[in-house]
């Protein structure tokens, strides 16, 4: 529902020409309301001149794209090109354009509120992720200090300060940029503040180089996913060095942890990472996947003195020791997302399953089981689990050999669940041709008759229709569900893959002739 107030908002930045000559008369509170409205109507020009003459002290992009009384939709989910472009323009156009009367007064822009997701509403449909924003952030904060040190300007800018908010993804094909950027902070009128990195197809040497570019005390997430060939001794070095008092969340690379391997050495360095993510007392985020942590869960979570809310020990070989530790740890109580995906649960430890479950209901939001050998045999088991979970919001179990019959029987129990929204399922058993072998390969995951999965998907939409429950989303990405940092770099982790298959062909040919 739109107010009176933002109806007159619109109308005022439909009209270009009127709204930027009588931008100088508007009262300073109305610039918030006329962002909106102008970002709603992805009005570039406006939001640009809006931008540049901003008078308030703070510019908070989650604030002004959020719920507000006038307009209630949240806009923040748009990360619209043209919008996202007027606005940062905008930003190094403020500086630039400092008045002769001390007006402006900006300090702080945040541009952590932008939440990137599949489907974009806005009319150019381009979309500016997280990697492109950081990009774009870093040319601009290099155009201002070219400009100011090739022009004489009004002294004053040289006084401007503002501290930029933002959660810099870096790559190897946006690292040179972003490290000029951080190298020059200090020189230049927009400080670059970074509160969440991303690390992505960047060497060992490039990802401790750039992270010690950073301040380190204002860092609350730290994501080091693929390409990124960070082990155990490298990650003991991160934490030995480099403090992160403020870090909520860290996400590791697969393979930081090999058990398997493991040392007396090795041993130390556990115990060693343990204390160290003991001392991280607002740390209540740990993604661990794919890495081999057999026994010894305990050892490098048992440190942590700040219950953990979000975990993922997905494909981590866990053990029943493993899981009786998390079961009775004091992290069950607090858990709001668990993936334990690639584990079989129902034949290894069907009672700490249940256990766990039991002392997750009380705050479980989402919980993820994926390839863990869930079969229709094990689906009562897993109804009577899931029964205390009232507050979950998201189940996914992709990758389970169920049937059409076992899935209808769950589906009509997920009905029940009154705070359930997002529903992945995997393809029924029955789609698939006899002797199909799980988890299923790469090669054949999609050759399943089609026509037959569609209209048991209706089916199972159906079961959600006659109980009222339109409000379940159901789907099975066959791939994985939707990651914009992923899409948004997927040439060049491609790039990066051909180049290692590359690599890996020509050291084969190399020992090949040595043989020869």
């Amino acid at each position: 529902m739109k107010s009176l107030r933002f109806f007159s908002a619109e109308a005022f930045v439909s009209n270009e020409e009127f709204a930027r000559k009588s931008l100088s008369g508007v009262a300073h509170n109305l610039f918030p309301l006329l962002f909106k409205a102008s970002y709603l109507l992805e009005q570039g020009e406006m939001i640009h001149n809006l931008v540049k003459n901003w008078p308030l002290v703070d510019f908070n992009m989650g604030k002004l794209l959020g719920s507000t009384e006038d307009y209630q939709e949240d806009l923040s989910h748009r990360t619209c090109s043209v919008c996202l472009e007027s606005c940062l323009t905008g930003l190094r156009d403020y500086v630039l354009n400092h008045p002769s009367s001390p007006v402006k007064r900006l300090k702080l822009v945040d541009l952590t509120g932008m939440k990137d997701v599949e489907v974009q509403f806005c009319d150019c449909k381009k979309t500016m992720g997280r990697w492109a924003r950081t990009k774009l952030l870093s040319k601009i904060c290099l155009e201002l200090l070219f400009y100011l040190q090739q022009r004489q300007c009004d002294p004053r800018i040289f006084e401007i300060s503002i501290d930029v908010l933002i959660e810099l993804f870096v790559t190897d094909w946006n690292y040179e940029m972003v490290v000029q950027a951080l190298l020059k902070k200090c020189y230049c009128p927009l400080k670059i503040c970074c509160v969440a990195l991303r690390f992505d197809n960047l060497s060992l040497q490039k990802f401790f180089y750039i992270i010690k570019l950073t301040d380190s005390s204002l860092l609350r997430k730290l994501e080091i996913v693929h390409n990124v060939h960070l082990e155990m001794e490298h990650l003991e070095k991160l934490l030995n060095n480099i403090y992160f008092p403020l870090l909520t969340s860290l996400t590791l690379p697969a393979r930081t942890f090999n058990t398997q391997r493991f040392t007396a050495t090795d041993e130390q360095m556990l115990n060693n990472i343990g204390e160290k993510l003991g001392e991280m007392t607002q740390l209540t985020e740990l993604s661990m996947s794919f890495s081999i942590l057999t026994g010894r869960l305990q050892k490098l979570l048992s440190p942590l003195k700040t219950p953990l809310k979000i975990l993922d020990v997905s494909n981590c070989s866990l053990n029943h020791a493993d899981m009786s530790y998390l079961a009775n740890s004091f992290h069950a109580d607090h858990l709001e997302a668990l993936d334990l995906s690639g584990h079989n649960i129902p034949d290894l430890y069907p009672p700490t399953f249940f256990k766990f479950l039991s002392h997750f209901s009380s705050m479980l939001r989402s919980l993820t089981l994926e390839d863990c050998n869930i079969q229709d045999s094990h689906v009562n088991m897993l109804i009577l689990g899931l029964r205390p979970c009232q507050k979950l919001q998201e189940f996914k179990f992709l990758g389970n050999p169920l049937s059409s019959q076992a899935l209808k029987y769950l589906f009509t129990f997920l009905c029940g669940l009154p705070r359930l929204k997002n529903v992945e399922f995997p393809v029924p058993k029955d789609c698939y041709p006899v002797g199909i072998t799980y988890p299923i390969d790469d090669v054949n995951l999609c050759r399943f008759d089609h026509k037959k999965y569609e209209s048991i998907a209706e089916e199972l939409n159906l079961i959600l229709l006659q109980a009222n429950r339109e409000d379940i989303k159901a789907s099975t990405p066959l791939f994985g569900s939707y990651d914009a940092a992923i899409q948004e770099t997927k040439n060049e982790l491609g790039a990066c893959l051909i180049k290692s298959f590359k690599e890996t062909l020509e050291k084969f040919t190399t020992s090949l002739n040595k043989i020869i």
